[in-house]
């Protein structure tokens, strides 16, 4: 029987820069249990403390090279021991400034893996460790451990630390990795491309396309905002990681997807200036400020154009398949027209239909149309079915700032104001 695995596996603890001090492995099972993950990275296995944390609750699940709770055997979910790791070198007289996800089934081998890069910076200082190596360097150690450990690039078109990024990347997985790009089979998406994007090069064909959230938190608006679905017999570490090697469709089924809109830095922009441009309105601009004059960051979905060899509508039939679906809280945010998806008013709604339908995928996904109509007012229940079908809009981010649901009003409606957030950006038709 094949079972379904849901699995975000970029996550961080509470010893990352920028992260909730209240991120525990307990809160992360709690909360992707609501979520309706089955698999789950611990992220930061690179940190002494939160491996630490990592022996003290977890427990290795019957040699599958994953680990579950101690203690908890009514929790079905599985962690696989992950971390993040950032690589600043030069290359080619330029600073290059890359992070990298690394998967490893054991807690023996995340100690043999620290014991190497601890000799490239310090580890303790942050659970996303910066190394003074390259990029080759890092997979060769790793590599080193195990063959059975991964690595590959997160988040591959930031701007600021990725392969991709504009400002300290690449131009191509080869010139990154070099000779060790033998060993790099996948690469990570990140929330400001999606696949259709990734598919225009076809230098990437090769490599088998991943989206985990790189949560900073274990609320249901971050963590699984992305993920992975798979359809395995055993739920192992070595099926997850073979199925992502051979992007075995059979078994790699599809990832989840919010719209790349929504990413933080999908358009080129300045949010000093409060200015968000396409690509084509960029370039017009020659990726200047009109109001400030300083340069633009440069957005995700320029960047795929200057790389891109095929059109936008290309697509390819031997990858995983990809679902857009936005994060529920966010959804109800915006019919409800509030700022935040953690107000009261949200979290009502929001528990209302995990319990009666299980959790949040499971309202995303599966639940009929009619049935959420009994469960929450048809206002939401609308904005659930609009998401799934496709049928939004998101007004895009840039420059760090996430962009904004769109919901169409009811048939007869005055067109409420839906975006959250009071602030408009500005674009071309503004500078002429």
């Amino acid at each position: 029987m094949q079972i379904r695995v849901i699995a975000d596996l970029h996550i961080h603890s509470r010893y990352s820069r920028a992260t909730s001090q209240q991120l525990s492995i307990k809160e992360i099972a709690r909360y992707a249990k609501i979520k309706g993950l089955q698999l789950v990275g611990t992220g930061d296995f690179t940190h002494p403390l939160w491996l630490r944390e990592i022996r003290e609750t977890l427990t290795s699940d019957a040699d599958s090279g994953l680990y579950k709770l101690i203690g908890n055997p009514e929790v079905p979910m599985r962690f696989m021991l992950t971390t993040e790791a950032c690589t600043i070198f030069n290359y080619n007289n330029q600073s290059k400034k890359v992070h990298h996800v690394i998967f490893t089934p054991s807690i023996d081998h995340a100690v043999q893996i620290n014991d190497k890069l601890c000799k490239y910076g310090s580890l303790s200082a942050d659970g996303r460790p910066i190394l003074n190596m390259t990029a080759p360097q890092l997979v060769e150690e790793v590599m080193q451990v195990s063959t059975e450990n991964m690595i590959f690039p997160a988040h591959a078109w930031t701007p600021w630390f990725s392969v991709f990024g504009a400002f300290s990347g690449f131009d191509s997985i080869d010139d990154c990795y070099q000779d060790m790009t033998k060993h790099i089979y996948a690469l990570e998406t990140g929330l400001s491309s999606d696949p259709p994007m990734n598919w225009r090069l076809s230098k990437l064909d090769r490599f088998t396309l991943v989206s985990n959230s790189d949560s900073h938190s274990f609320w249901p608006w971050r963590m699984g905002r992305e993920a992975n679905v798979f359809e395995l017999e055993r739920v192992t570490y070595g099926e997850v990681t073979d199925a992502i090697r051979t992007k075995d469709t059979k078994r790699f089924k599809f990832t989840i997807e919010t719209d790349p809109a929504y990413g933080k830095y999908h358009w080129t922009g300045h949010r000093n200036c409060n200015v968000s441009l396409s690509p084509a309105e960029a370039r017009k601009f020659s990726n200047i400020c009109p109001v400030c004059r300083r340069k633009l960051t440069e957005g995700v979905e320029q960047r795929v154009e200057d790389l891109a060899d095929r059109p936008a509508e290309f697509k390819d039939s031997n990858a995983p398949g990809f679902m857009r679906l936005m994060p529920l809280s966010e959804i109800i945010a915006a019919v409800l027209n509030v700022e935040s998806p953690s107000t009261q008013a949200v979290w009502k709604i929001y528990n209302s239909l995990v319990d009666n339908f299980g959790d949040e995928y499971t309202v995303l996904i599966d639940a009929p149309k009619e049935t959420l109509n009994q469960v929450v007012d048809q206002p939401v229940a609308a904005a659930i079915i609009s998401v799934r079908e496709g049928s939004v809009k998101v007004v895009p981010g840039y420059d760090g700032v996430y962009g904004k649901l769109v919901l169409s009003p009811p048939a007869g409606a005055s067109a409420p104001n839906l975006l959250r957030g009071s602030v408009q950006q500005k674009n071309l038709a503004d500078f002429w």
